[in-house]
């Protein structure tokens, strides 16, 4: 009884004939020694049809007896269905008895993806995911909403075909049949002819190597299984162009390649395309405004589409990549956006260096301002004996000269890399130093106040006069300013920090105070020392003659206290290195103001004016004076 087969059917047949034909006669190498044959089942979509086909299958052509074989040559290798999910499963149930490999090439449920339960079922059908990717890829590539194109070209009569005609012809369903006979014939192939001979043995190495066979079909396109027994196709984008005489002619012009089972590979060659004539040359675009650059995101219009947008620049530390991105983001805390805002680049490291403009100019000022603090310091000693330097306690003269040469060099702390050691040096080192420097004033001040009171008949100030008094004022006073740095050290001291914030470009390097709180402390503390300095000086301006340096102590301290005042602000406001600096031009600039205040009027008597330094003098100065 012959049955005439549908449309649809006898398409299908088509590329079993060819493959198989292909594979004996053309490509014998695929299976030296070895016919290809096939059998062809028709189920009417009944279960019991479905049942007797496969049963007969399984009984290598005798009478219904599964794996029954008497003298039979052929051996099941595989069977390939393109049944409905229903059918399939039925299949697959008798089928994964006897472990033969089942290969559909038709769309099926996700339930026969288990492959738990169905571990011999192959899937021919391409993943769609990559196909849907591919799609997504190429519209945003266009800007376009929704596009589609598609074309089918069918052959009537059976023939061969060409090698050009080849890939137009098998579409879809029979491109899916051809290549599962021949994924079958390589896997076939990878195992040795011993192997052919069937059974149970051969049928289940037939399965390692459907998972690891790989081939090229004449199209030249991979073809193979993936780890979870789905076909893997690479997809061509072609571009189909009509001819001068009518004809239409596929170009390919890029291509979607699986680079993992969730990423895909998107390439096209934009010049290649050919558009229709009412395109205009032009790529169509369904978007109602132009694409944001990488450095710039999308901002939605209010009350427009949502393809309608602005492009505002991404802002300093973040930066878009990809065009039409819908938000910068933020570089990482080390990192900073350049120019485009397309890229984040590394910050660099900075700190006040010796090499630097600005270190060099603070370096060399520290090294005068040392070099004459030690000449004055010379001088003062060489005229040890005169009457200028013995005025007003010679031993508090050499105590402040030695503390200010000390706070000139201390401020070479504050200049180069950051040190564990001299982050701790750094702020007490200086709080000390210029405790005793102000306490040594202050101490001259209150020297020359108790000497004057002690000079009326009957006073009882006298039993102060003498060192005694001084060395307590400069003990007393930096030693608080001593108890307050060792609490400083003991609860929080400072280390080195790298501020990556307050720079957009720059990881700043440097000390971190530890305590802010302790910082302060020490600072407003030498700025009480020298407001009671002041404010004693100031008092005992209008002293005899004979004892006038109270009124160079004055000027000293405001100078001193005008320089720390105006600090807190600019120090608060300035930022990375820059405040380093702002504190050494302050330590430079008070200890310059004392220096110059307090010493160089006598050293322009000792030196330029040596007459005026002798007791007769400074004698007919008092006199003049009272």
């Amino acid at each position: 009884m012959h049955h005439r087969l549908p449309a649809p059917k006898f398409f299908d047949l088509l590329p079993i004939l060819f493959a198989t034909e292909e594979i004996n006669k053309k490509q014998p190498r695929i299976l030296p020694n070895i016919t290809l044959g096939y059998n062809i089942y028709e189920n009417y979509f009944y279960a019991r049809f479905t049942y007797e086909a496969v049963v007969d299958l399984l009984s290598g052509g005798q009478k219904h007896v599964p794996n029954y074989s008497c003298g039979g040559h052929n051996n099941l290798l595989a069977v390939l269905e393109g049944a409905d999910s229903e059918t399939s499963n039925q299949i697959s149930t008798i089928l994964g008895i006897h472990k033969i490999p089942q290969i559909s090439y038709g769309f099926v449920d996700q339930v026969l993806k288990d492959e738990i339960q169905l571990p011999f079922f192959y899937r021919m059908p391409p993943k769609q995911d990559a196909y849907f990717m591919g799609i997504v890829k190429m519209l945003l590539h266009f800007r376009l909403s929704v596009k589609g194109w598609a074309r089918c070209k069918e052959k009537e009569e059976l023939e061969m075909p060409s090698h050009e005609d080849l890939e137009s012809i098998l579409s879809q369903d029979s491109y899916r049949i051809y290549n599962s006979i021949q994924v079958v014939a390589h896997a076939s192939l990878s195992r040795s002819n011993r192997m052919l001979s069937g059974g149970w043995l051969g049928r289940q190495k037939l399965h390692l190597f459907l998972r690891n066979s790989q081939f090229l079909n004449n199209s030249m396109e991979g073809v193979y299984f993936d780890e979870n027994g789905d076909m893997a196709f690479n997809f061509d984008i072609v571009n189909w162009v009509e001819t001068p005489n009518r004809s239409i002619v596929g170009v390919k012009v890029g291509r979607v390649e699986r680079q993992s089972s969730s990423e895909i590979k998107f390439t096209i060659d934009q010049d290649s395309i050919v558009w229709p004539r009412w395109f205009n040359e032009i790529p169509p675009r369904s978007w109602c405004t132009k694409s944001c650059q990488p450095g710039s995101a999308k901002v939605v219009k209010e009350g427009e589409p949502p393809c309608c947008y602005d492009c505002a620049q991404c802002a300093k530390g973040t930066v878009s990549s990809q065009e039409d991105a819908s938000h910068c983001q933020k570089c990482p805390e080390d990192q900073h956006s350049n120019k485009v805002r397309d890229q984040c680049v590394p910050k660099h490291v900075t700190f006040l260096s010796y090499e630097e403009p600005l270190g060099i100019i603070l370096n060399t000022l520290t090294l005068v301002f040392s070099f004459i603090t030690s000449l004055v310091l010379g001088i003062f000693i060489k005229y040890l004996d005169t009457p200028v330097v013995k005025a007003n306690n010679r031993d508090l003269s050499y105590l402040l000269l030695v503390s200010l040469l000390l706070s000139f060099l201390s401020s070479l702390l504050f200049i180069g890399e950051p040190r564990e050691v001299t982050c701790l040096l750094r702020q007490t080192a200086f709080s000390i130093i210029f405790s005793i420097a102000v306490s040594s004033v202050l101490a001259k001040t209150v020297t020359v106040v108790v000497a004057f009171m002690a000079s009326k008949p009957g006073s009882w100030m006298r039993r102060w006069l003498g060192k005694s008094l001084a060395n307590s004022i400069v003990f007393a006073c930096s030693g608080i300013q001593v108890g307050i740095c060792t609490l400083w050290l003991g609860i929080s001291p400072p280390f080195p920090d790298s501020d990556m914030h307050s720079q957009t470009e720059e990881i700043v390097l440097q000390c971190n105070e530890g305590s802010v709180t302790m910082f302060y402390t020490a600072l407003g503390y030498m700025g009480f020392l020298a407001a009671i300095c002041f404010t004693v000086a100031f008092l005992a301006r209008k002293l005899p003659g004979a004892f006038n340096e109270t009124k160079l102590i004055t000027f000293s301290m405001l100078v001193f206290c005008s320089v720390w005042v105006s600090f807190v602000p600019s120090y608060l406001s300035t930022k990375g290195k820059y405040m380093v600096a702002v504190q050494i031009f302050s330590i430079l600039a008070s200890s310059l103001g004392l220096l110059g205040c307090i010493f160089l009027p006598k050293c322009y008597i000792i030196i330029l004016r040596p007459h005026l330094n002798t007791k007769e003098h400074l004698m007919m100065k008092q006199k003049v004076g009272i």
